[in-house]
């Protein structure tokens, strides 16, 4: 059976709101074949032992495993069968030759670490215990910069990343965020929960109050602490102590009924079940109905959100607008940022995005 791999990554890039988009597939010849913003590039002659897609970058593992990266139209090879770990986020690309800890960022490779044992990767920071110096530190905007000298066994546990912040309870019991390249001292207490998005920690702290540290700025949300709270993009949903579901955006927390506690939260949607079983959406400061259930299968990602209905139709929800992808029959799917590849039969790929199928 021909073996295709066909992978896509489309977001909004910079404050220009231009399109960045990458995909990649092997194509009948087995050829890696690489489409970055409307050019189709041939930058391999051989199927990859593995792939992934960033928002600027394609690295992988080609047939012989040397490890490569595509950005900026070009192929870079990094090095010949060391690399045994590898992650693409939207701005980076960390990989692990042994447990030599490195980053690919515009362009340029830096290694962080000669030794580590731990490491935490998201969109624009990369948290890492030093081995050697047996401290953490954060590489963040080209810079490493210092965390913690030490770490007790119990508060590993307690560090979060994600996007371009990281919070942690430390050796002495303080909680701590790093943002924008500051080290800043949350609270002074340890804190009993907390979760992670961008720009965005949620958390209890040691008086059991609810808060929530925002673009800098921390908001006393409640004097009590939340049933269930979830973190994502620039927004935090929660259930309080009375039952009442809300969500905190662009600093304000807006009320959206009594509910049971049936929601997600990852990026920038909010997905949630309201008293009539419909699902709805809160979605950049506004409440969308998608459907007229809530289904027990979806995917989120960024902007959107994917699901097969009780009819069988593919469909999304995306920046604001629904969709019916297809109702035909589907080999496998999947949503990959704001775009939803979907196979029909064994060798029939299709691309889904902003309403337009290709």
């Amino acid at each position: 059976m021909r073996y295709i791999l066909l992978s896509i990554f489309l977001c909004l890039f910079s404050s220009q709101q231009t399109i960045a988009q990458l995909a990649a597939y092997v194509n009948n010849q087995n050829q890696v074949m690489v489409w970055d913003k409307g050019m189709i590039r041939k930058i391999d002659f051989l199927a990859p032992t593995d792939m992934k897609i960033g928002r600027t970058a394609i690295p992988y593992l080609d047939n012989s495993r040397t490890f490569k990266i595509y950005s900026n139209h070009r192929v870079t090879p990094v090095n010949i069968g060391f690399t045994n770990a590898y992650f693409a986020t939207d701005n980076l690309v960390a990989f692990m030759n042994q447990k030599q800890l490195n980053v690919f960022e515009n362009g340029k490779i830096k290694m962080l670490t000669g030794v580590t044992d731990q490491y935490f990767v998201a969109d624009s920071v990369i948290m890492f215990l030093d081995s050697y110096k047996g401290a953490y530190k954060a590489y963040y905007n080209g810079q490493i910069y210092d965390i913690e000298s030490y770490f007790s066994d119990s508060s590993l546990a307690s560090i979060k990343v994600s996007d371009n912040i990281i919070a942690y309870n430390n050796f002495a019991n303080q909680f701590r965020v790093f943002f924008h390249g500051e080290l800043l001292s949350q609270e002074d207490f340890p804190v009993s929960s907390f979760e992670v998005g961008r720009n965005t920690v949620a958390y209890v702290d040691v008086n059991r109050k609810f808060k929530i540290f925002y673009n800098g700025k921390t908001y006393l949300i409640d004097d009590f602490p939340p049933k269930s709270y979830q973190a994502g993009d620039n927004v935090v949903a929660y259930v309080t102590a009375d039952g009442y579901f809300k969500v905190f955006y662009n600093g304000e927390a807006t009320s959206l009924g009594f509910m049971s506690g049936n929601y997600q939260v990852k990026d920038y949607i909010v997905a949630f079940k309201d008293q009539s079983n419909y699902l709805k959406v809160f979605y950049k400061g506004d409440v969308i109905t998608v459907d007229n259930y809530y289904p027990e299968n979806m995917t989120i990602q960024y902007n959107s959100l994917a699901y097969v209905n009780y009819g069988r139709m593919l469909k999304m929800f995306s920046e604001g607008e629904i969709y019916e992808v297809t109702n035909a029959e589907l080999t496998n799917w999947q949503l990959n940022y704001d775009v939803i590849q979907y196979q029909l039969g064994q060798n029939l790929f299709r691309v889904f995005y902003k309403g337009r199928e290709y």
